[in-house]
């Protein structure tokens, strides 16, 4: 009598052809998996670029200034915009972020302007007062992130980055 300590297996001809056709058929999905990736990677997608940054307001906490955001939709279809994410940096400190939910659609096969509305507390700018300087300005980056949903391939962002520098309010402006 003899006892066996491990398990025996056994391949017959199904068994062989099985194992080859699951092999063939994970070769076949990494086959497509790297086609699918490629056209994705190589499709055309939405392009943004940041047109102006300028004073807009001053209301009792804060002024405000607008950056124009300009974004191409190569496509035939409208794409919804998920959101729009800011952050205001001066001095090396960021002074001012914000989320705008929802703002509409870029339209099909053109560009639209996006407006994208910055608050900049007065305490803020009290606090950045060397930057300031005699030529009443301050040095500032705008870091903007578009959230766009593409049909199919799901949410992509569209990081901008704009640096300059933008005029404070005088107080013909405070009290126009």
């Amino acid at each position: 009598m003899r006892a066996s300590l491990g398990v025996k297996v056994s391949f017959g001809v199904i068994g062989v052809s099985v194992i080859f056709a699951v092999l063939k058929m994970s070769q076949l999905l990494d086959k497509a998996k790297t086609y699918v990736a490629d056209k994705v990677a190589n499709m055309p997608k939405p392009e943004a670029t940041v047109a102006d940054v300028d004073f807009q307001k001053v209301s009792r906490d804060s002024v405000q200034y607008l950056a124009k955001v300009s974004v191409s939709n190569p496509y035939a279809t409208p794409l919804p915009i998920c959101e729009i994410k800011y952050s205001f940096k001066s001095a090396d400190r960021e002074v001012a972020s914000g989320t705008i939910p929802d703002p509409g659609s870029l339209k099909a096969k053109d560009s639209t302007m996006l407006d994208v509305p910055v608050k900049v507390p007065h305490t803020v700018l009290l606090s950045l007062a060397r930057d300031i300087g005699a030529d009443w300005d301050i040095d500032y980056q705008l870091d903007i992130w578009l959230i766009i949903d593409l049909p199919v391939i799901g949410n992509i962002t569209i990081p901008l980055s704009q640096k300059g520098e933008i005029k404070l309010p005088t107080l013909r402006d405070m009290f126009a």
